[in-house]
Parts: C-alpha cells; structure tokens; sequence
C-alpha cells in the first residue's frame, strides 16, 4: 500500500505529530520535575494534563482508523504506533505519580540519569515520526531508530548501576523496594520508546 496525499490520510499525519510532541511536553516536564524538585504537585498534575491530552489524540486516530477505508500505512502499524507512543506518556507520567505517592524526598542521580535519557529519547522520537509524512525521507527515519536503541541499551546500563548500588546498601528496606519500581518504571518508557523505533522500522522495510 504506497502512501497517498489525499486530505483524510493527512489527518494521520497531523495527529501523529501532534501526539508526539505532546510526548516531548511531557518529557520536559518529567525532566524539570527530576532536576528540579520543587512544585512537585503541579508538575505531576502538568503530566496527567499531557496524559490526558494524550489519551485524547490517541482516541482520535482509533476513530479516524475506523473510519477511513484507504489509510497511509498498514492499519495494525498505525495501531502499533499510536499505542507505543500512549505508553510512553502513560510510564512518564507513572513514574513522577509514583514519587508523589511515595514522598520521595528528592531524586537520585541515577533518577536523573533515567530522566534525561527519556528527554532524550522522546525527541527522537517526534523526529522520527515527522518523516512519515515525507515518503521520501523514510530511510532517513532509520537514523533515529538506530538512535532510540543506542539509547534504550544507555538507560538498560544506568538501571544495572542503579540496582547495584542501590541493593550495596539495603539496610533501608522501604527505600530498596520505592527506587528498585521507580527504576524499572522509568526504563521502560525507554523500551516503549524502542518499540516505536521498532514498528517505524517495520513501515520502512514495507514501503521501501
């Protein structure tokens, strides 16, 4: 199925860039929330404002997707990655709830590490999504996948360290159990960001 410029294929287009970049929103919330630990409460209710716009842009490209015969790429991708990009913001947005339930006193630094990475990979990903429109500079996508894997396995060896030197001193055992899921739930908005890479990759391979 080759990409078309009629106007309702556009619409995906717009949402998916739209979407993505309302990820980035929130993955400079996530990251001043990190570095800057003040204002804790509005800056979570910030993420669950992105979260829910999120939700939003995700509901209307499964709308649009149901309603529209002829579509730009095949439809289980465009399902794929629409959901891919909801989770990402949905782990962001868990992991900064989840230092407010918790009363974190102030982040790591390996929290920060995490964070950055995340801020990192986000904008990656709202690159890579900007060449869906251009079938022409699909290939070039391809970069920013490689990107977002080098990436995931850089925020995979700060989880490692993190866990390490976190169980060296386990003598609190509430502040093991707290860092060890907030960890591991900030590396998997990194793998989620892998998994768009991943499915991006898959279009280039069908439409190359």
């Amino acid at each position: 199925m080759r990409f078309s410029l009629i106007p309702r294929e556009q619409k995906f287009f717009d949402l998916f860039e739209e979407g993505a970049h309302n990820l980035v929103e929130a993955g400079e919330v996530f990251t001043d929330l990190v570095e800057n630990w003040d204002d804790v409460v509005e800056k979570v209710s910030k993420l669950e404002e992105l979260e829910h716009k999120g939700d939003s842009i995700t509901h209307r490209i499964m709308a649009l997707l149901h309603s529209t015969f002829v579509t730009p790429f095949d439809r289980e991708d465009i399902a794929l990655l629409t959901n891919a990009i909801d989770d990402i913001l949905d782990l962001i947005h868990g992991a900064a709830d989840t230092m407010l339930i918790y009363r974190v006193q102030a982040p790591t630094q390996r929290a920060k590490e995490l964070a950055e990475i995340t801020h990192e990979a986000v904008h990656e990903v709202e690159r890579a999504v900007k060449y869906l429109r251009h079938r022409g500079q699909l290939k070039q996508m391809l970069v920013s996948c490689v990107e977002l894997n080098r990436l995931e396995n850089a925020a995979d060896e700060v989880l490692k360290q993190a866990l390490g030197e976190l169980f060296q001193d386990s003598s609190d055992m509430v502040q093991v159990i707290k860092w060890r899921e907030l960890y591991e739930h900030m590396e998997d908005a990194t793998d989620r960001c892998e998994d768009v890479a991943n499915i991006l990759e898959g279009i280039v391979l069908k439409h190359a």
